[in-house]
């Protein structure tokens, strides 16, 4: 097992496949074992980084609450980067994974040949909607603090995950889930690479953060997949390394 040591944080990763460097972020209680049905196709054509985030399945789960946050978890992707020796990637992730490339690109803009955002949204606008995002964080905390991790549910990717703390991933919904403000979202018509945007027609929480997304990226592409829910690459695979593999050989 390969580990990226982060100022003593033990962050779990795999490296597949060669060519250029592909980042895939997995969403919040998943791990990166939600990607094997990608690994043989885009690894035939890209150097693949997969990982588990701070909290999660073999990664490190630190005690101290505020060793999560998106600015952890966007350093954490710059690390990991580094140890692959790529200057710029193409930068991906389904749901917090997605969310989390968009944080990246806003940090990190000249590393970031391309993006690909999979189920996922770009934050809120209003507090409101922040409030009750974040709301729904500190409930599923509380639910894993309480039950430990027999409170996980969720689509298919959840499924197929194995975790060793349930504090840890409590912590990371409080400081990696849950939201601070809607940069994200305001930086939206001002990224400059090529996006595509991708969305199970079956995940209905996210059409419309897609449509937003779509619309507001300048030149982005948008593609929903029939017959897939929230984790849309494990639910038509086939159908996701297509339009995958098609907006990467037109880079």
């Amino acid at each position: 097992m390969a580990y990226l040591d982060r100022d003593g944080v033990q962050i779990y990763y795999e490296i597949h496949g060669s060519g250029p460097p592909l980042l895939l972020s997995h969403g919040y209680s998943a791990t990166s074992a939600m990607w094997t049905p990608q690994l043989a196709v885009l690894g035939a054509s890209h150097t693949l980084i997969i990982w588990d985030m701070r909290g999660h399945g073999a990664s490190d789960s630190p005690d101290d609450p505020a060793a999560y946050s998106q600015g952890h978890t966007v350093a954490d992707m710059a690390g990991l980067l580094d140890l692959a020796e790529a200057p710029s990637a193409v930068i991906a992730g389904l749901s917090l994974g997605g969310y989390m490339s968009l944080a990246f690109y806003v940090a990190h803009p000249t590393r970031v040949r391309a993006l690909m955002l999979f189920d996922t949204g770009p934050g809120y606008r209003s507090d409101t909607g922040r409030d009750g995002w974040n709301r729904t964080a500190e409930q599923r905390a509380r639910q894993l603090e309480a039950e430990g991790l027999a409170a996980l549910s969720g689509s298919n990717e959840v499924a197929v995950a194995r975790h060793r703390s349930a504090q840890g991933l409590a912590h990371a919904a409080r400081g990696m889930l849950a939201q601070r403000d809607g940069e994200v979202m305001a930086q939206l018509a001002g990224i400059g690479v090529p996006t595509l945007v991708l969305v199970g027609a079956l995940d209905q929480p996210f059409l419309g953060a897609t449509d937003y997304m779509a619309k507001k990226i300048p030149g982005a592409s948008k593609v929903v997949l029939d017959a897939a829910g929230h984790a849309s690459n494990i639910d038509q695979p086939r159908a996701f390394n297509a339009a995958v593999a098609g907006f990467l050989g037109g880079l």
